[in-house]
């Protein structure tokens, strides 16, 4: 910094001013109400963007708890964009990444955190999906399905769904909870529970697309020998014509 021009230090020492006030001195000769006017600014806007990305996790810190987190996201995290839809998939990051003493009494809040990001995630997510026309008719077993973009199936330690200001674990559960989050053809962003055997199905789409429903339930029994085929393909069924009218499965594939 010592080699920077004058007016680069300057702008050093006011940006390092406003993420850290209480460590970091002001540029001189700039009076500290004009100053205290960005420090608002910047906080505020940060703080509330944060507030509005993440309600269950706000609602469950007390203001002292709240107020020092953001702090801490502000001082020790290096965003990597720089445009304000992006600051909610930061702060997930800056948990994920930082030994905070909030963990401690907050075991959940990483996976609570990516659990709340990700409606924002699929709300703004660029993906058409009506550019993917749905048939009055699809033969799941035969025709190569489509699974959505916009449709993410998740696995979490913590029954993150559940969590509230009157329900908050210290401990993780026995069983993970599995949970798909998708924007269906009206835009809205839906979350459904699913069991492991769903999850896995939808995984297996993921790894494989355009694959006919056959195909995938085969390959699903190869993962699960302990149930039967019959079992699977029975069931399976069900699950396909599930998710498909959920918007989870869009339709069949032209190629």
């Amino acid at each position: 910094m010592a080699s920077l021009p004058a007016f680069q230090k300057a702008q050093m020492q006011f940006a390092q001013h406003l993420r850290n006030p209480d460590k970091e001195p002001s540029p001189e000769g700039i009076e500290d109400r004009r100053m205290a006017i960005y420090r608002e600014l910047i906080y505020n806007n940060i703080a509330g963007f944060i507030e509005s990305g993440f309600p269950v996790i706000f609602s469950l810190l007390n203001e002292q708890d709240w107020h020092k987190l953001v702090r801490q996201f502000i001082v020790e995290h290096r965003a990597h964009s720089p445009y304000f839809l992006e600051i909610a998939k930061e702060f997930v990051e800056f948990l994920q990444k930082h030994p905070l003493a909030i963990k401690e009494r907050y075991p959940f809040i990483e996976e609570l955190a990516h659990y709340e990001w990700v409606e924002l995630a699929l709300m703004i997510d660029p993906f058409d999906i009506h550019q993917i026309e749905r048939k009055d008719s699809v033969d799941l077993m035969n025709e190569p399905l489509i699974l959505s973009e916009v449709a993410w199936p998740l696995a979490y330690e913590f029954d993150v769904h559940h969590i509230s200001a009157d329900y908050q674990p210290t401990q993780v559960p026995q069983s993970p909870s599995f949970i798909v989050v998708y924007r269906d053809r009206k835009d809205n962003v839906e979350f459904t529970e699913i069991n492991g055997v769903t999850f896995a199905l939808l995984q297996i789409m993921k790894e494989h697309p355009n694959q006919p429903g056959e195909a995938l339930l085969d390959s699903l029994a190869q993962q699960l020998p302990q149930i039967p085929r019959d079992t699977i393909v029975s069931n399976g069924l069900d699950i396909l014509l599930k998710l498909m009218k959920r918007d989870i499965i869009l339709g069949v594939s032209k190629q």
